[in-house]
């Protein structure tokens, strides 16, 4: 038992170093591609300004993978002070906290960025399932599958309550009904439509599915923890 216990840590220290760096390759090759209209945003963020960075999309993005090393360096603080304090899954907690709010509050900005006609135009609803996504296109359906992938994946992770696909589906259709109802109310010039809904939900559940080994084998311990 001790030698097969000696044998799968390294393997799963293994694949956690695979994982990551096919992580980073991901990133990098993302950064690469995206860089030419991320380096326009450039200039204006770096000088501290509002209008030209926050309110674009090249902009917001750019200023979330700037601030890759800040939220990597809050996960390190986080899980040293919860070792510290005796917290066995320090490193996998601090990280879904994090990744929870570095990967959904940038895409929930973009969300509820106003249009031209904000104030003026009154809300428009789209409640026909399927008929907006010949419109959306490719990168709209991407941009909508990431909205709510962090929340999905990094939820189950944190929250014991959360660690099954069901819930984690109903969490991100609430998030996005709310999402949607926001832009409406707010008439933000955008159009409330249902099928952002199902492809927001579709993106946690993808998500979940994908990060399921580990909250699974976490919410499994805790179970076998509460039994005994």
């Amino acid at each position: 038992m001790n030698s097969h216990t000696s044998l799968s840590a390294p393997s799963r220290r293994t694949r956690g170093i695979v994982l990551l760096a096919l992580a980073v390759l991901g990133l990098a090759c993302a950064v690469f591609v995206v860089r030419r209209p991320l380096m326009m945003s450039a200039p204006v963020c770096m000088a501290g300004r509002w209008h030209g960075c926050f309110d674009t999309f090249n902009g917001v993005v750019l200023m979330t993978l700037v601030a890759l090393p800040l939220a990597a360096l809050v996960v390190w603080a986080l899980a040293r002070r919860r070792r510290a304090a005796g917290v066995t899954p320090a490193w996998r907690m601090s990280l879904a906290e994090v990744g929870m709010v570095h990967g959904t509050v940038p895409f929930l900005w973009l969300t509820m960025m106003p249009g031209a006609g904000a104030g003026v135009v009154p809300g428009r609803l789209s409640l026909v399932p399927l008929r907006d996504l010949v419109t959306m296109g490719p990168l709209g359906i991407v941009g909508n599958l990431l909205v709510f992938a962090s929340l999905g994946a990094f939820a189950p992770m944190r929250f014991a309550a959360l660690a099954s696909l069901p819930r984690v589906l109903a969490l991100a259709a609430g998030c996005s009904v709310l999402v949607e109802t926001a832009q409406y109310v707010l008439r933000l010039d955008r159009v409330s439509s249902v099928d952002d809904v199902l492809v927001n939900t579709t993106g946690a559940v993808l998500a979940a599915l994908a990060s399921r080994r580990w909250w699974h084998t976490s919410s499994h311990t805790s179970a076998i923890c509460r039994a005994a």
